[in-house]
């Protein structure tokens, strides 16, 4: 298992003379998309032993476009340096040590087609481009020449190895010339034979024409005379032979002495495993050579099929060749063969590379011709990583190329043992999920909604579904069969079915034995158990967890809900992302804590990350459907989008994220904190998985068309970027390909001209091996056919952009494709507002609705009031108030949406309209929309007669149609009574608002076809983020629900107050009062106090929010006077103005004048409201707004308990306040809560509890210790500096890890911060003060025995004791691989050096006692310790484990710390007890260095 990072890069490009090349000793350069990958090669690429020699080193970033030619400087000394060409019209010169640019020009005006660096001038590079421009760049003198030799396009160039002038070029029409750059580009030779494209030319390595015994008798002509002047024999003539590959499947050497061609080897059609080839057939070929250094007698070309061939020269009146690869089967490329280029690895092994359109790049040995080793890339995203539960290490990838590669990546023999499925694919592959159980079965789910299974230990084909989605499959997973499958017998069904999720928004059940039947669609088994009237939210993911009991499915609106099998009982909806869910994934079950398998981790559209614990949940099994709105834990730190999580299967608690921010990261979430981040990849991930096998590796996917293996513990990050940062990885991402259409107007270049896809499936048609397309080098068959539909979809959706009564302009298409190419340049060239209608018709139709269409592209404030009014209109069931009724009026647009004479009244004002701006023609449609017919009829009877008026009425509204202008037609075929047919042809051209319009005037006002009009237009506004007017929309179909949650659709303050309000109106109460809380949030977030209270309002049920929200305020106000907060806020209610009395006073004395809690019964209805919300406990990542509204809902429940006399709920409510406080690591909020509840310590509260043995004792006594506590860390500051404002150091020296770890770090802290402040200069201070403080803290330290817990400071041993077992054993785990690791590589010293720091990790730390130095811990030793403290901490009463209390450690250390300061303070007796505490239990590691300076 090679403990190494590992590349899968990107696929070679395809149609480039030269986009790879080598240099001796051992690197490899290819062109992929707009990058250079570079490949170290033989001994010095420090490969496992074993494995093949190479290693993927690097990238050279920097073209915005394509790269279409690579070449290396073969000088001698110079072999870092190198030069690319790109489709950006750049040529750059690189170093690739550095890795960065040294130079560049951008001389050519046109698409760079060839490059070549002179082997013989060391800083020559010479370039060539499509319109025949050749540009010669001398990089040492900055200095170009520009020639131009003959007006046709270059393939190909390459320079002389002899002479440092001549330069070889190719033309596409089979032309070759040889020039001269010295006489400035004179043509030496112009070679004419090949009649098709020149792929490649190749110089002949020995100089002189007599390495080939070539037949007197054919080459006894006398001298040619090129341009009609006989040369004279120069040292530039003196003969060199030259070799031209070409698309007219010949080779032909010419010579140059003699300026012709002397031989012509035609490629044999090759009997292809698996199939001939019938020569007839114009089959796919590059013809590309490469003539050995050592063996000038011999050349190596590609053939038809992927073959290479060693041609042997010396017989040259018989075909003679030798095949690559003969002997093994499957070695060769499947596929045509685009560069060859030599390489001499340091231990002078002569080696072949060669790059494939099967993208593959292949490495030969010359000796043998055998193939060494394969490196397979991606040709597109990578969408998908699954790995086999079953087959080990078997990582199946889904990619946008069409085919599924499953990566063996525990292969001994070779680190890149990828196979590729691509059979029955033929689209991008989205989603991936293996049979839990069954070897080598693999789903797939498609870009075009396919669903298959692969059995990938055959070679069959895939199964694949009879049902499709209609749209991109996002998710798929095994899971228990549901009703109907599940209903058959047990031997007639599957133990799992299939689930795949759709971009339609519907998860599909597949049968896996009857693919071929239907696939059930779950929504109607959800819908019948739940009994469920309105629209079900549109899914977007699913996901079973491991026990197949529960299932999870995420929505479009971010909503998650939890069914139970095995009828998909509803049992809770989590409320916490409010955009699309792209991700869910449930804890494993193995871990060291069962109840972590209910951990379920989520990410969205949005960038934060949430974690839910459903045990409790899951448990209760509710009656009715329970709604969450707190997470357990909240992940934040990306800055886009989260992709894909994935949990560690090594660990507990431990998931990584993948993000549009460009980065993977791990974070520990039972602490919230992040641990490493990953920047590898140079786009944005789509997927991440967790190696099965070693907890240190993870792989993951991108856009960027890589998938990278790489270890955790080799990042230097520990977090995404942020703000400044994050611009590199823009910088990296803004140099990665634009998907827009090439500016070049050229017939051959057909860029696809679609924008973004809304779901975020891009287009990877423009990025994929766009090679042929852009190098006007297509060929003719496979290439286009896939370019053609883009066309439609592209334009449409640059149209879609404007307001929505835009007609939609993929009809052109349907009708003939023969203007497609004119429409798309048509496109480029003006902005997507000229419509391509343009082209068949002057003018855009004027529309009929101007005025209801403008009302509604009205600002925010006013649509949002059009929904409330529309709600209150729709919804109250008695007569209309006349304020609704006037506000109707003004309204009048919303006649749409109402009854039938409001519409009239719509079509009245705008039939005005259109007579005042002198438009008769369009009144008069508007008065036959409404059924007026009598100047029609009028007209008929002039005519012929009724049935031949109906005739032609029809073949106008045909006529109309062709030229685009629908809603004309439809008011024609209104006129001979074909409603029906009117509706549907305005329908169909997306004409909703006009067909609404005439659907309401004419049919039935329950007429199915109305609602259906108002759903489908609700939903195409809705995707395109016109949430108000789709709202009105479902209030018009009469599904309220469905508009309140699509104006909820947003997230802001403003939005979620409306749906709120329409959501009350409509009498939907759950929902309105989760949206006023979420509303209050959202406020609260920006500190707008009025503001929340007043959404609070909204709904009765959230009166003790409302109490919690006060509460809060008061407190922030209070911390800002008291500077300890450093949030400031303006808008303050006006009650929380008066400052004077105890603070729980003023609380309750606003709760009473401003929210009328004036008696126990109403305090007891917010009590229980409140006590059903439960929040998570804090870590110290908890961001502080949350921490404070967590802690006020927690004081919240104090104060009410104690109006009510529940004084057993007031103590345990301010212990959770405090504990969350101390938690987090918050030491100044948890004095205040002290100060503030409890002035006068805890007396009071003892005395109302009693004195018999309450249930509540122990809280209570974990109370009090609190309390001691913090009394305590004061007293001690105030010690070492007298300043009482301590608290600003406090909290630096209270960012606690966890509970277990705490006092290490406070300890740690403590003693040094505390010298450093003696040391300083004390400001003066009266005497009078030390004596009250010490009166006060001689009482206090009594009290300190209270601390002493015998039970806690045992229980807490125990714990700390699993944590270190715990630790080393991970650690051990780590140890292990690293020297497995280091005995693979071949090198000594380094294991030694890694066994030593295994021996030091496994004993105690250095700075301990010399004769516990060498004793690592054995494995049983380790395993017992665990199970005796286990079994320890079960056997303490549940009453001592429920409340957290103070480390009774770390509080005997601080009282002997103070005893040692200030002598006499703390008794003798105390003293002993601290000390005794301390030996007794301080045999961990965290405590046994402070045991020993206080226990000798």
């Amino acid at each position: 298992m090679g403990q190494e990072p590992r590349t899968l890069p990107p696929s070679p490009n395809w149609y480039c003379a030269r986009c790879s090349d080598a240099v001796p000793g051992g690197l490899f350069g290819f062109a992929a998309r707009t990058s250079v990958f570079l490949v170290r090669v033989g001994p010095s690429a420090g490969a496992i032993p074993g494995t093949p020699p190479f290693r993927v080193i690097g990238e050279l970033v920097g073209h915005t476009e394509r790269v279409s030619g690579f070449t290396f400087s073969h000088y001698p000394g110079q072999y870092n340096l190198c030069a690319t060409s790109s489709d950006d019209g750049t040529v750059k010169i690189w170093d690739v040590e550095t890795r960065t640019v040294v130079t560049e020009h951008a001389l050519h005006q046109h698409t760079i087609s060839a490059l070549h660096w002179s082997p013989q001038v060391k800083d020559l590079i010479v370039s060539g481009d499509e319109k025949g421009v050749v540009f010669c760049y001398w990089l040492n003198r900055n200095d170009s020449q520009h020639l131009f030799i003959e007006p046709r396009t270059i393939f190909c160039l390459t320079c002389s190895p002899h002479h440092e002038d001549l330069v070889a070029i190719g033309y596409k029409d089979g032309i070759v010339v040889i020039i001269d750059i010295s006489k400035k580009g004179e043509v030496v030779h112009r070679l004419r034979g090949h009649d098709d494209e020149i792929h490649s030319i190749a110089w002949c390595p020995l100089l002189g024409e007599d390495c080939l015994s070539i037949n007197q008798e054919e080459n006894s002509e006398e001298l040619e005379i090129p341009n009609g002047k006989v040369i004279a024999q120069t040292a530039v003539t003196k003969g060199c032979y030259l070799a031209t590959g070409s698309k007219d499947q010949t080779i032909r050497i010419w010579s140059c002495s003699r300026g012709r061609g002397v031989m012509i080897l035609k490629l044999p059609f090759l009997k292809r495993r698996g199939g001939g080839i019938d020569p007839t057939v114009k089959e796919r070929l590059w013809l590309t050579l490469h003539w050995p250094k050592d063996q000038p007698t011999q050349l190596i070309s590609s053939c038809f099929g992927g073959e290479l061939l060693l041609w042997d020269l010396t017989q040259s009146w018989r075909r003679k060749y030798t095949l690559f690869s003969a002997s093994s089967e499957g070695q060769n490329h499947s596929r045509i063969v685009f560069n060859l280029c030599p390489l001499q690895t340091e231990d002078d092994k002569q080696l072949l590379l060669s790059t494939s359109m099967d993208r593959d790049v292949k490495c030969w040995d010359m000796t043998t011709l055998e193939c060494c080793w394969t490196l397979p890339s991606l040709g597109g995203f990578a969408y998908s990583l699954a790995f086999s539960p079953v087959d080990m290490g078997c990582l199946a990838i889904g990619v946008g190329d069409g085919m599924i590669r499953v990566w063996n990546t525990l292969s001994i023999r070779n680190n890149y043992d990828v196979k590729n499925f691509w059979q029955g694919v033929k689209s991008k592959v989205t989603a991936l999920c293996w049979h839990p159980t069954k070897e080598g079965c693999l789903a797939f789910g498609t870009d075009d909604g396919k669903v298959g299974l692969y059995d990938t230990y055959s070679n069959k084909p895939p199964q694949i579904s009879s049902t499709y989605h209609k749209k991109t499959v996002y998710t798929l997973a095994w899971g228990p069969p549901l009703p109907p499958i599940s209903l058959g017998g047990e031997g007639d069904r599957p133990s799992l079915t299939l689930y795949s999720c759709g971009g339609e928004g519907i998860v599909l059940q597949h049968n896996p034995w009857k693919l071929g039947g239907e696939a059930y669609d779950i929504n109607k088994l959800i819908r019948d158990t739940n009994s469920i009237k309105y629209k079900l939210p549109v899914h977007t993911e699913i996901s079973w967890k491991a026990d197949g009991k529960i299932m999870a499915l995420g929505n479009e609106d971010g909503s998650i809900e939890i069914f139970q099998v095995p009828s998909l009982k509803l049992i809770c909806t989590i409320q916490q992302h409010h955009k699309l869910v792209n991700t869910i994934s449930w804890h494993h079950e193995h871990g060291s804590q069962p109840e972590l398998s209910y951990l379920m981790a989520s990410g969205s559209n949005n960038a934060v990350i949430y974690v839910h614990h459903l045990k409790t949940v899951i448990e209760s099994n509710p009656e009715s459907p329970v709604t969450i709105t707190e997470p357990y834990r909240t992940l934040s730190g990306h800055t886009a989008k989260i992709t894909s999580v994935a949990w560690s299967p090594h660990h507990d608690g431990r998931l990584v994220s993948a993000s549009y921010d460009g980065t993977a990261q791990v974070w520990d979430t039972l602490r919230e904190e992040p641990l490493c981040n990953f920047r590898g990849h140079r786009g944005r991930l789509l997927c991440v998985a967790w190696s099965p096998l070693d907890p240190d590796c993870i792989y993951s996917g991108a856009d960027d068309f890589c998938v990278y293996k790489w270890l955790t513990s080799m990042q230097e990050h520990s977090r995404p970027p942020q703000g400044k940062k994050s611009i590199e990885l823009e910088k990296k991402r803004l140099s990665q390909p634009k998907p827009k259409p090439k500016k070049k107007k050229k017939p051959t270049s057909r860029a696809p001209v679609k924008p973004e896809a809304y779901d975020g499936n891009e287009d990877e048609g423009i990025r994929e091996s766009s090679g042929p397309v852009e190098n006007g080098v297509s060929d003719q068959e496979g290439e286009e056919e896939a370019r053609e539909p883009e066309f439609p979809s592209g334009i449409a959706s640059v149209a879609s952009r404007e307001p929505v009564t835009c007609t939609p302009v993929s009809l052109g298409f349907e009708k003939s494709k023969v203007t497609v190419n004119n429409k798309v340049t048509l496109l480029k060239k003006e902005p997507p507002k000229e419509k391509p209608e343009s082209l068949t018709k002057k003018r855009k139709a004027r529309s009929m609705l101007p005025l209801t269409t403008s009302l509604d592209h009205r600002s925010k404030e006013e649509l949002h009031q059009d929904c409330l009014v529309l709600a209150t209109a729709k919804h109250s069931k008695a007569e209309l108030n006349e304020e609704v009724s006037t506000d109707l009026e003004e309204r009048f647009h919303l006649g749409l949406f109402t009854d039938r004479a409001a519409l009239y009244r719509m079509i009245e004002v705008e039939g005005k309209g259109h007579l005042e701006n002198g438009h008769p023609e369009l009144f008069h449609q508007l008065m036959l929309w409404k059924g007026d017919l009598k100047g029609v009829l009028q007209t008929a009877a002039e005519r012929a007669g009724y049935h031949v008026w109906l005739w032609a009425v029809e073949a106008f509204a045909k006529q109309l149609c062709f030229q685009d202008q629908y809603v004309k037609a439809a008011s024609h075929l209104l006129s001979i009574h074909k409603v029906y047919e009117a509706v549907e042809l305005l329908k169909s051209n997306h004409f909703y608002r006009e067909a609404i319009a005439v659907a309401k005037a004419r049919l039935r006002p329950e007429d199915p076809i109305l609602k259906d009009l108002y759903l489908t237009w609700g939903a195409i506004l809705e995707k395109d983020g016109h949430y108000a007017v789709a709202a009105k929309c479902y209030l018009g179909a009469a599904s309220a629900y469905d508009a309140a949650k699509v104006l909820a659709k947003k997230g802001d303050a403003a939005s979620l107050k409306t749906a709120a309000e329409l959501a009350s109106i409509v009498g939907e109460n759950a929902l309105s009062s989760s949206l006023a809380l979420r509303c209050a949030q959202e406020l609260l977030l920006a500190r707008n106090w009025v503001g929340a209270q007043e959404a609070l309002k909204l709904h009765e049920s959230l009166k003790g929010q409302r109490l919690v929200f006060c509460l809060l305020e008061l407190l922030s106000k209070h911390l800002e006077e008291r500077q300890l907060s450093e949030a400031r806020s303006s808008s303050y209610n006006a009650w929380a103005a008066g400052t004077e009395g105890p603070f729980v006073e003023r609380v309750t004395a606003v709760w009473k004048s401003t929210f009328g809690l004036d008696n126990p019964e109403h305090c007891q209805a917010a009590l229980q409201q409140l006590q059903s919300i439960k929040y998570p406990s804090a870590t110290n990542n908890t961001p502080s707004k949350q921490l404070l509204l967590h802690i006020c809902h927690d004081l919240t429940l104090a104060v009410l308990s104690q109006q009510v006399a529940s004084w057993d709920g007031a103590v345990e409510a301010l212990l959770r306040a405090v504990v969350r406080s101390y938690d987090s690591g918050n030491f100044t909020i948890m004095q205040e809560v002290h100060s503030a509840f409890l002035p006068e310590g805890c007396d009071h509260l003892r005395d109302k509890l009693g004195e018999h043995q309450s249930p509540t004792t122990p809280a209570f006594k974990s109370l009090e210790a609190f309390f001691i506590y913090g009394h305590l860390y004061e007293f001690w500051w105030s010690l070492s500096r007298p300043c009482p404002k301590s608290s600003v150091w406090v909290r630096a020296a209270h960012r606690r890890t966890t509970s277990v770890e705490q006092s290490q770090q406070i300890n740690n802290a403590s003693p040094e911060e505390i010298d450093s402040k003696v040391s300083q200069p004390e400001p003066s201070r009266p005497p009078e003060l030390d004596v009250r403080l010490t009166e006060e803290s001689e009482q206090m330290l009594i009290t300190c025995k209270e601390l002493f817990s015998e039970k806690h400071a045992s229980l807490q041993n125990s714990q700390r004791t699993v944590a270190e077992v715990q630790e080393t054993l991970a650690e051990m785990i780590r140890q292990h691989q690293k020297s497995q690791v280091c005995k693979s590589t071949t090198n000594g010293p380094d294991k030694n050096e890694s066994e030593q720091v295994a021996e030091q990790s496994l004993s105690s730390p250095p700075s301990e006692c010399k004769e516990e130095k060498n004793q690592p811990l054995s494995l049983p030793e380790l395993t017992k310790r665990l199970t005796e403290a286990n079994e320890k901490i079960a056997k303490f009463p549940e009453s001592v484990k429920t409340w957290p209390f103070p480390d009774v450690l770390e509080c005997c250390l601080i009282l002997l710390h103070i005893g040692s300061q200030c002598p006499g303070s703390v008794t003798q007796d105390m003293q002993r007890q601290a000390q005794e505490l301390l030996q007794k239990y301080g045999n961990t590691k965290v405590y046994k260095r402070y045991c020993q300076t206080f226990c000798t």
